[in-house]
């Protein structure tokens, strides 16, 4: 698929575990080909692991997305296991979650046209957001990607307490 066509909806989704494996909040945000933004945060009843909580994201948002009409998506996510696995290009994953992966095929499978593709975690923010927000998380602070790698300043310890 060399483009979608313009009718496509687009989605960004991300999900968080608090600690890891832990509660599970989902974010995610959908455009609409006329430019209308839906914003998605979800906590769930559920603990899990990030991949269950970025595959939850994923379905939480892909069945807004048939709610809503959509045919045609451009799904973006930050995580490589989750685009891997659905485009078909890893091995088999854990088995314990080979069904959520199966209900997330299904669902991508229902559309007419969809493109799913990794982006770097900096360019997730909105959706990384909202997912936190669900677990009452502050975002993450957002570091510029010309700043990666650069090294950080050093604590200093508080000096002893008199006495």
């Amino acid at each position: 698929m060399d483009g979608l066509a313009p009718a496509a909806w687009v989605i960004q989704c991300d999900g968080s575990a608090i600690p890891n494996p832990g509660r599970m909040g989902l974010g995610a945000v959908l455009v609409a080909p006329d430019g209308t933004r839906h914003a998605l945060s979800q906590a769930t009843h559920t603990t899990g692991c990030n991949n269950e909580a970025e595959l939850g994201a994923l379905v939480m948002a892909l069945n807004e997305a048939r709610a809503r009409g959509a045919t045609t998506l451009q799904v973006y996510s930050d995580s490589s296991i989750l685009v891997e696995q659905l485009g078909g290009l890893a091995k088999p994953c854990v088995e314990r979650l080979e069904s959520l992966y199966a209900a997330a095929r299904v669902l991508l499978e229902s559309f007419g046209e969809v493109q799913l593709q990794w982006i770097p975690r900096h360019r997730n923010g909105e959706a990384d957001a909202l997912a936190r927000a669900a677990l009452g998380a502050p975002p993450k602070p957002s570091v510029h990607p010309s700043l990666r790698g650069l090294p950080r300043k050093k604590r200093r310890s508080p000096p002893p307490l008199p006495g």
